[in-house]
């Protein structure tokens, strides 16, 4: 098991080029790839009860599978228990998962919804990383633009993903907040994103229609 700690930041698209070359200035060029991801739960959404998320990601080179708690989220901050592991191929191995968690109530919680998971929603976006060096710590820092789509009632409902990750890979997480405040020194219009992509795509299949309508228009 894994503690992930990450910083995020929301920022509009318009400074994506911009916060590209703020990072290529200081790390050198960084390295561009599509992420596609699909998101599994119940039908009663029984992950999401029990504060867990399932993905299966499609990587450059493999197909990926992790399992996340939702842990704790504050001022853009996250920090949570992570298991991620390569699968075969476009599918989910749920018995190899079960074997690697080793946190008792996420493991149950997945055992308990192997039955009947179905894919939810999905994520796809184009990703920058820059391995960036700050106070001796090593950070891998991600630019992220793109959408989740979510099918409902035979609509495909979207909402838009634009934000900058900062994942602490070793040193002090005291780090990731200094790294976050000169970028966001440099780029006043960050701001701290405290929902994950699930959460967010959960959302999406909550909304109302008219809703969705609204905040487009």
């Amino acid at each position: 098991m894994g503690i992930e700690r990450e910083i995020k930041l929301a920022l509009p698209p318009s400074q994506h080029d911009d916060v590209a070359r703020f990072f290529d200035e200081r790390a050198g060029a960084g390295k561009p790839f599509d992420l596609g991801n699909v998101y599994f739960d119940t039908p009663t959404l029984a992950l999401a009860e029990a504060k867990a998320a399932l993905r299966l990601r499609r990587a450059p080179d493999e197909w990926l599978q992790t399992y996340k708690t939702l842990g704790e989220s504050r001022a853009g901050m996250h920090s949570r228990h992570e298991w991620e592991m390569p699968v075969k191929g476009e599918a989910l191995e749920i018995d190899a998962l079960l074997d690697a968690c080793d946190d008792e109530p996420a493991r149950e919680a997945l055992k308990a919804a192997a039955p009947e998971l179905i894919a939810l929603f999905r994520t796809d976006y184009r990703r920058i990383v820059w391995d960036v060096e700050c106070e001796g710590a090593k950070i891998e820092v991600a630019l992220d633009l793109g959408e989740v789509t979510a099918e409902v009632d035979g609509e495909t409902r979207r909402a838009e993903i634009s934000e900058l990750e900062f994942e602490l890979k070793s040193g002090d997480e005291r780090a990731l907040e200094m790294l976050s405040a000169e970028v966001r020194g440099a780029f006043p219009e960050l701001d701290p994103e405290d929902l994950s992509k699930a959460q967010r795509g959960y959302r999406l299949r909550e909304r109302p229609q008219s809703s969705i309508q609204d905040a487009e228009a």
